[in-house]
């Protein structure tokens, strides 16, 4: 199968895009996950704010961690290996974190999920990459990013729903079942891969490749707003989102999972309005500063008032979600700077600071919740959610200042 000169509509380039899409729905179902059931897991397991945020970030860790060797794996053996072990890594995951009913296991779960996830979007792109033109990566990207964002859809009102029905733990079952069938898909969409992608590379070359992309001038600077692109919405929507709303405004299940629908909502909207962005105004660094800006704005703000009214707190969390998905644009520019053989590798690496960046604010978030006392019936106060937002805001501000510094290949000069 071939795609190259056009985005074509064949058949093949369908299924192509639609399973690694797929794949990617399955990624963000399970990394935005813990926010609506936070509460319940809370009450169940009776967890402090320390141990919700080392829950959910651990699956960020891992899937921090694995990167590096994961984009040596995938300019050595191609997405079609990558992305299969990865899809079964990931039912196992769902099915440990369904069947456990400790804490410790809990949070094993989670770290097989964020280990098989890791490949999902990187995996998805370097296929973009090689089997696409360039003018096309950031599009196809925006439309990966926005279309398989409905997984974090997925995991608000319709995960809430699920889990005061049938129970989260069924409804992670569910998620392995499905996450079954789309690594059966990759395995036939993709089966041409290794002659495309196999490249005869020694471990020492890989390394070597390795080091060459974070040599890449301005690379340094991309990784440090890497940081912020994602944490930002999944500290948001993946985790303190859930609670604020229980504790604050003494929304139940459903009601908290539609205010974070509203910003997946805002965030798949956003991913594909932000994706074309650099064609149009001849820059990426331009849109991803007014991104940033806008997301610290929108969070300096809410830790100012504190609390909202409903409709404008749903204008708020529709707002948020789409000033915060800049993500793909970031993206792009991280793969301009690289050489064609080291995309796999350079986005890992970008890729690595995405998910590093989520894991530190979440496990870090925790801590600060547990500084404020909480009421007696484990609700957190008020003060504590707008110390987060604010210490987020404070951090965009400061990444902006880094990142404004970066070479910016589509400017002209």
């Amino acid at each position: 199968m071939t795609a190259r000169g056009s985005l074509g509509f064949s058949a093949a380039t369908v299924a192509l895009v639609a399973t690694l899409i797929a794949n990617y729905v399955v990624s963000q179902f399970l990394r935005n996950s813990i926010g609506v059931i936070a509460p319940n897991l809370a009450q169940e397991l009776l967890l402090t704010p320390a141990q919700i945020g080392l829950l959910s970030s651990m699956f960020f860790f891992l899937f921090a961690a694995i990167q590096i060797p994961l984009g040596m794996a995938l300019d050595r053996f191609g997405p079609r290996i990558c992305l299969t072990v990865g899809a079964a890594v990931t039912v196992l995951g769902c099915i440990a974190f369904a069947s456990d009913a400790s804490p410790r296991g809990l949070i094993a779960g989670r770290a097989l999920m964020g280990l098989g996830a890791a490949g999902a979007l990187v995996g998805a792109l370097t296929v973009y990459a090689r089997r696409f033109p360039a003018h096309r990566f950031a599009t196809l990207t925006g439309l990966q990013v926005g279309v398989g964002t409905v997984g974090a859809l997925i995991a608000t009102a319709p995960l809430g729903f699920s889990a005061a029905t049938i129970g989260w733990r069924q409804s992670f079952l569910a998620v392995a079942a499905f996450a079954l069938v789309v690594g059966c898909l990759i395995v036939v969409v993709l089966r041409k891969d290794g002659a495309h992608y196999g490249r005869p590379e020694a471990v020492r070359q890989s390394l070597a490749g390795t080091v060459a992309v974070l040599r890449t001038p301005s690379i340094g600077r991309l990784f440090a707003m890497s940081l912020v692109v994602y944490s930002t919405f999944g500290l948001v929507t993946g985790l303190w989102g859930g609670p604020y709303l229980a504790h604050v405004y003494g929304y139940g299940l459903e009601r908290r999972g539609s205010f974070l629908f509203v910003s997946v909502i805002g965030q798949i909207i956003g991913s594909l309005a932000w994706g074309p962005i650099d064609r149009l105004v001849g820059s990426y660094k331009l849109p991803v500063l007014i991104g940033a800006v806008a997301t610290a704005a929108s969070l300096g703000y809410l830790a100012l008032v504190g609390t909202l009214p409903p409709t404008e707190l749903a204008l708020w969390f529709a707002v948020f979600g789409f000033v915060s998905a800049f993500g793909p644009l970031a993206i792009g520019h991280a793969k301009s700077l690289c050489a064609p053989h080291q995309v796999g590798r350079g986005l890992t690496v970008f890729n690595m600071g995405t998910m590093g960046g989520t894991f530190l604010t979440q496990a870090i978030s925790g801590f600060v919740i547990e500084l404020f006392p909480a009421a007696a019936d484990g609700s957190y106060e008020l003060a504590a959610y707008r110390a987060v937002f604010a210490l987020q805001a404070g951090l965009i501000v400061l990444v902006c200042f880094v990142y404004f510094g970066a070479r910016d290949p589509l400017k002209k000069s």
